[in-house]
C-alpha cells in the first residue's frame, strides 16, 4: 500500500485560486430531536464522513477547556453541526455515529478531538482516519494540514480566518461565518479523503 505523501515546502500556495467550500444552504445546525434523527439517517448511510470539533478558546494560564462545544460531521453533499448544549441533547446521536466502526470518520489533527469527546461526553470514536498523519512526508515532524492538502490535490488555496477560528464556539447563536467555517472544516476533509483514495489506489 503506497500512500501519497506531502511536504509543506513543495506547496507554496500564495498564487493559487481560492478554494470554494460548502455553502450555507448545505449546512444544518442540529438543534432539535427531529433534525438529529435526519442527521443520523444521512450520516449512518455514508461509507465515510468528514469530522471535526470546535471548542471555545481559553485565554488564561491554567484554564481548562470545557470543549468540545460543537461537533461537525459532513457527507459529500451536506454538513451537520451539533452544538453541545443542554437545550438539545445530541450526545446519544453523536455516540451512535462516532462509535460505529462501519463509517470512516476523516479529519485532520484528530488526537485532541478524540480526547475531548472521551473526557466530556464519554464517547470513544471508532474508525478514525487522520489525514494529517497519512499525508505527511519523510522527515516531516508535524502533521500535514488541510491548507497544504488542498493546495496539493485541488490546486487551490484554503482560506481560514484566525478570528473566526478562535471565536466563541459555546455561543447559543453562532454567526454565518462560524457556521461556514465549522462546516467546511469537516467537509473539506471528506473531499480530500476522496481525492487521496483516487490518487493512491488501495489493495483490497
Amino acid at each position: 500500500m503506497n500512500d501519497v505523501i506531502l511536504n509543506r515546502a513543495d506547496l507554496a500556495d500564495t498564487e493559487l485560486p481560492a478554494y470554494q467550500g460548502i455553502q450555507l444552504d448545505q449546512v444544518t445546525l442540529v438543534v432539535s430531536d427531529a433534525l438529529a434523527a435526519r442527521a443520523l439517517t444521512a450520516l449512518m448511510a455514508a461509507d465515510a464522513i468528514g469530522f471535526d470539533s470546535e471548542s471555545k478558546p481559553t485565554f488564561r494560564k491554567g484554564e481548562a477547556s470545557t470543549g468540545p462545544h460543537l461537533v461537525q460531521l459532513a457527507t459529500d453533499g451536506h454538513a451537520y453541526l451539533f452544538p453541545i448544549s443542554p437545550a438539545c441533547d445530541v450526545r446519544a446521536t453523536l455516540q451512535e455515529i462516532l462509535e460505529s466502526p462501519a463509517v470512516v470518520k476523516v479529519g485532520f489533527g484528530l488526537g485532541n478531538d478524540r480526547s475531548a469527546l472521551k473526557s466530556r461526553l464519554n464517547i470513544e470514536p471508532n474508525g478514525l482516519l487522520d489525514l494529517g498523519e497519512r499525508l505527511r512526508g519523510p522527515g516531516h515532524r508535524g502533521t500535514v494540514g488541510a491548507k497544504v492538502a488542498v493546495a496539493h490535490f485541488f490546486g487551490q488555496k484554503l482560506q481560514k480566518s484566525k478570528k473566526t477560528g478562535t471565536s466563541n464556539w459555546a455561543s447559543p447563536s453562532l454567526s454565518e461565518r462560524q457556521l461556514l467555517y465549522a462546516a467546511n472544516d469537516a467537509h473539506v476533509a471528506l473531499r480530500l479523503y476522496r481525492a487521496w483514495l483516487l490518487s493512491s489506489p488501495r489493495e483490497t
